[in-house]
């Protein structure tokens, strides 16, 4: 039987693979898990299958674009979260984005605006005593622009940048903010992608980097994507031209 942490995670965008995997781990390490998506009946699901605890998971509709929803999901949570992961995340294709606004748009609200929104929100409210970590899920994709996916990349460096500032923030109230810069995961969101096989990590392996996170602010699952994060941090422009 799991020990109870009388501790409280919030999890946002909890109906994606890697966040779903969160909720297991936290779980089984006895947290209680607030899990928030705009598709509870899926989150549901999930909870039946792997038949979790009910009692230890709290189930909320929470949509990272409605921004004026925000502070009223916020204020509505049935308790002040100790850690907050903020996993919403939204792709199409880099041409598609330069060829129709629509979808770019989405990508900013959903990678970038919808987690400055409500992690400002949370991070401010300095009347919550319990908050002691915030972990986003930033990406590769956000070291460098490259010509194949720079729409989307742009999204999660600006993610990444605003937890950097984050962390600066919160650092006298001794609260930790990480950014997972992670790499291809078999995912949902990377369907019908042809991905290299021998790079692609499993949700349930990135969840457990969330879970365990330390006090390094880049955490970068997996020792390939490590290399491949700081190559691609020291090329030259003129090399990181050549890249897809």
């Amino acid at each position: 039987m799991n020990q109870s942490t009388n501790k409280t995670v919030l999890i946002l965008g909890a109906n994606s693979d890697v966040a779903k995997q969160c909720i297991r781990q936290y779980t089984a390490k006895g947290f209680s898990v607030i899990a928030a998506s705009r598709n509870t009946k899926s989150l549901e699901n999930f909870i039946e299958t792997y038949q979790l605890d009910h009692a230890q998971i709290t189930v909320l509709y929470f949509d990272a674009a409605d921004f004026d929803s925000h502070q009223r999901f916020y204020d509505a949570l049935p308790i002040n979260p100790h850690i907050v992961v903020y996993a919403a995340g939204f792709l199409i294709d880099n041409q598609k984005a330069l060829c129709g606004f629509e979808g770019a748009k989405q990508m900013m609200e959903v990678n970038y605006m919808g987690g400055v929104s409500i992690l400002n929100i949370i991070a401010m409210d300095k009347s919550n005593k319990n908050l002691e970590r915030i972990i986003g899920l930033s990406s590769l994709s956000g070291v460098r622009g490259r010509k194949s996916n720079f729409v989307y990349g742009s999204t999660k460096a600006a993610f990444t940048q605003y937890l950097a500032g984050l962390r600066q923030e919160l650092a006298s109230r001794k609260i930790i903010v990480n950014a997972l810069v992670i790499g291809y995961i078999r995912t949902k969101i990377n369907e019908g992608l042809e991905l290299n096989e021998s790079l692609i990590m499993e949700p349930d392996y990135v969840a457990g980097f969330i879970v365990n996170a330390g006090n390094s602010f880049i955490i970068v699952p997996n020792f390939k994507w490590k290399i491949i994060y700081h190559i691609l941090r020291l090329l030259p422009e003129s090399l990181v031209a050549k890249l897809p």
